[in-house]
């Protein structure tokens, strides 16, 4: 029988730093991991769509991934992201962090066919990875099939997490867990939104970027009974989730400049193409980051006494 992966609480999706010139901020990324260590996350995803995935170069991948194992020194999992549009990418991006030695596979394959999709699966898991995490993203439906995801969880045996970002996500947390009797990991990414009904459902990880103390401390606060507590604590972030996750563009401008506001990144940085602010989103952004830095500090303080 298959052991649950254990990997519990929040796993952070790095977003990449750039420096003035657009090089990647190899520091700038080492203080995040470690900030984010220290404030108790439970992991790190690297590179995904927060990472600005699809404007690095192969060789920036690798950078990034080689980056934050070395700063995380074992002391937390690194799950390597090798999303790619076809199946020859993922398959080289996914040997290369087999061999830097990722603690796990994450990968978002296009949905055709089932038997297209079964194959790519099982050639990924050739590999041999420790565990393939595999993304069910649909923001329109309901993504992967319910009788498929348990006929790969049967039949492939690293694949052991299922990280689900589909319209209705919450139904499908609950569906999962059910059918695979709570032995199938299951994670959320934009699910930070509706987290303390995604807590109650019994998902496993939650993959936002930033505001490291704060997810971790409702994580936290949830799991050792106190769930008022990590509502009230919740209910202070949603002006923060209302705004940023309005569109991947938005979430990647405004933890940038909070990271930067807090002197973790060098510069608050994008690649283009993305879609900028306005003066409408400045104003607002630079009032959310100031509540944001006041949530962070509050709970980094309180930690320390």
């Amino acid at each position: 029988m298959k052991q649950l992966l254990d990997l519990r609480g929040i796993v952070t999706v790095l977003n990449t730093p750039f420096l003035d010139d657009d090089s990647i901020d190899l520091e700038g990324l080492r203080r995040n991991v470690r900030y984010a260590i220290g404030a108790g996350v439970a992991g790190f995803l690297v590179p995904a769509m927060a990472s600005e995935v699809g404007k690095l170069s192969a060789r920036e991948r690798l950078q990034l991934v080689e980056t934050v194992i070395s700063a995380a020194d074992g002391t937390v999992p690194i799950v390597g992201g090798a999303s790619a549009p076809q199946q020859s990418d993922r398959l080289g991006a996914a040997r290369d962090l087999v061999r830097l030695g990722c603690d796990g596979i994450l990968v978002s394959i296009p949905f055709e066919t089932e038997a297209m999709y079964r194959a790519d699966v099982q050639e990924l898991a050739s590999l041999n990875p420790k565990f393939l995490m595999l993304q069910d993203w649909d923001f329109t439906g309901s993504g992967l099939p319910l009788a498929l995801i348990v006929d790969m969880f049967n039949e492939v045996e690293v694949f052991r997490c299922l990280k689900i970002e589909t319209a209705n996500a919450n139904a499908k947390y609950s569906q999962v867990l059910e059918v695979t009797h709570g032995r199938l990991h299951v994670s959320g990414g934009w699910a930070v939104q509706q987290m303390i009904e995604a807590l109650d459902r019994g998902v496993h990880a939650f993959m936002p970027t930033g505001m490291h103390h704060a997810y971790s401390r409702i994580f936290a606060s949830y799991t050792s009974g106190d769930r008022n507590a990590a509502i009230a604590l919740f209910h202070r972030l949603c002006p923060i989730l209302a705004f940023s996750n309005q569109h991947l563009d938005v979430s990647i401008h405004f933890f940038k400049r909070l990271l930067h506001a807090q002197d973790v990144y060098t510069t608050s940085r994008v690649r283009e193409p993305i879609q900028p602010f306005d003066a409408y989103q400045e104003r607002r952004a630079a009032e959310l980051i100031a509540l944001a830095m006041r949530v962070e500090e509050e709970l980094s303080n309180s930690a320390k006494k």
